[in-house]
């Protein structure tokens, strides 16, 4: 089993599928280090040799921000928005949507699910 960036890459699937389990790494930017190593993009990744994943290894960890540095980055950059008070970081801390998207209808995804109001009890 293939361990590159912390992540075990699973032996059944194709080495281009395969990448994208480690965070950071999409299916473009799989078929562009395949491309750039000169490897297979259809082999399996339980067919790859030593050298193939010490060559894949040392590309990752050099030329990509992947995992906990890309994680943490993000964070960071979330959590100095919010310091800040702008817009988009006000909208994080609430826990909607920071592109514009309508909020009325929908953001249900960063709102959670309904909570449904109701009329409340009649006084007597």
């Amino acid at each position: 089993m293939a361990r590159i960036a912390g992540v075990n890459l699973p032996n059944q699937k194709r080495l281009e599928i395969g990448l994208t389990y480690i965070y950071g790494i999409g299916q473009a930017s799989a078929q562009k280090i395949c491309a750039a190593l000169e490897l297979d993009r259809n082999e399996k990744v339980k067919d790859l040799t030593d050298d193939e994943i010490n060559k894949l290894r040392a590309y990752i960890d050099g030329d990509l921000q992947v995992e906990g540095d890309l994680r943490r980055e993000r964070s960071q950059s979330i959590k100095r928005l919010s310091e800040i008070g702008c817009y988009r970081g006000v909208r994080h801390r609430r826990g909607l949507p920071v592109n514009g998207q309508r909020t009325k209808t929908n953001a249900r995804t960063r709102k959670g699910p309904k909570k449904t109001v109701g009329r409340g009890k009649k006084a007597k």
